[in-house]
């Protein structure tokens, strides 16, 4: 069995899914949802929820690693350099209880779970609810994009673990 925390960073919203992997190979989903910020908080009290919120996640479920999205491409300077603290305090927390952290581009993780890399939000949180057998589609997106990140790596180390045999 293996457990992934999936982190979806987001400026105002950052998703959160855990995903395991049985021995039977099928997936399941522990638990998704989001952190949502403050937009009159301080970025530090922002980063600061975000980094308790998932530490607690962390001890509470105790995942074998955490999977982020790389940072792809932003139109606004201030808005990538925001998401950058976000990614890093996601990076921390994981490091902060010794975790592994793999990331991976959006690309990899649409074609990952949909099988193809520029698929629209609604068909990964469509196809992320069939791999899960999930009764409703995952909402909000964000949390749903941190389960297909979670899938993604599972799916990824999963192969890499048949390619070593």
């Amino acid at each position: 069995m293996m457990l992934v925390l999936g982190v979806d960073c987001g400026n105002e919203c950052t998703g959160y899914g855990l995903v395991k992997l049985d021995s039977r190979q099928e997936l399941a989903c522990i638990e998704y949802g989001v952190i949502r910020l403050s937009r009159q908080a301080p970025l530090s009290a922002r980063l600061s929820t975000i980094f308790k919120k998932l530490s607690s996640l962390i001890e509470t479920h105790h995942p074998d690693r955490v999977a982020i999205e790389e940072v792809f491409y932003a139109l606004n300077v201030k808005s990538a350099l925001k998401l950058g603290q976000v990614r890093g305090v996601a990076m921390l927390a994981a490091s902060w209880h010794n975790l592994q952290v793999a990331e991976y581009a959006p690309l990899t993780i649409k074609s990952a779970v949909v099988g193809y890399g520029r698929a629209e939000k609604q068909q990964v949180q469509l196809m992320v609810g069939s791999l899960l057998r999930l009764k409703e589609v995952p909402q909000p997106a964000d949390a749903a994009d941190a389960l297909a990140i979670a899938i993604c790596d599972l799916h990824t180390s999963t192969t890499l673990g048949r390619q070593a045999v």
